[in-house]
């Protein structure tokens, strides 16, 4: 059992917590591969190279990962109170999601399975 009153606990917790402004989209129907050539070509980046860079990349993640980016901007501005001429990507990663499982009908009555991956990006801003 955890020492301490709840309260405290929660306190303790609390502290703990990563104050970095971020933004993250959960379920983003694109696979983790497809997601991280554009994350890795904004990462450690300012937020206005890392703007223009998804702004004009033809990959269909990066319209996802502008909103997303665009959302930590606003997130730190509003939220921590950061200028916005200063922030760059520290963090930004995709991880696996659910997989909707899809059947492919085949010759001779066979049934190929189609996957349709999905996955959490995540962007994480900071100061320079």
């Amino acid at each position: 059992m955890a020492k301490g009153h709840r309260s405290q606990i929660k306190r303790e917790r609390n502290a703990q917590k990563d104050t970095r402004p971020s933004a993250t989209l959960s379920y983003a129907r694109v696979s983790v591969q497809k997601a991280c050539f554009v994350l890795d070509a904004i990462r450690g980046k300012d937020v206005q190279t890392a703007l223009g860079i998804v702004t004009y990349n033809p990959r269909y993640a990066s319209s996802l990962i502008e909103k997303l980016l665009k959302s930590a901007i606003a997130n730190a501005e509003h939220n921590n109170q950061m200028n916005v001429e200063n922030l760059y990507v520290e963090e930004c990663y995709a991880n696996k999601g659910p997989t909707m499982k899809r059947i492919r009908p085949r010759a001779q009555g066979r049934a190929y399975r189609i996957e349709k991956r999905m996955s959490h990006i995540t962007v994480v801003l900071n100061e320079r």
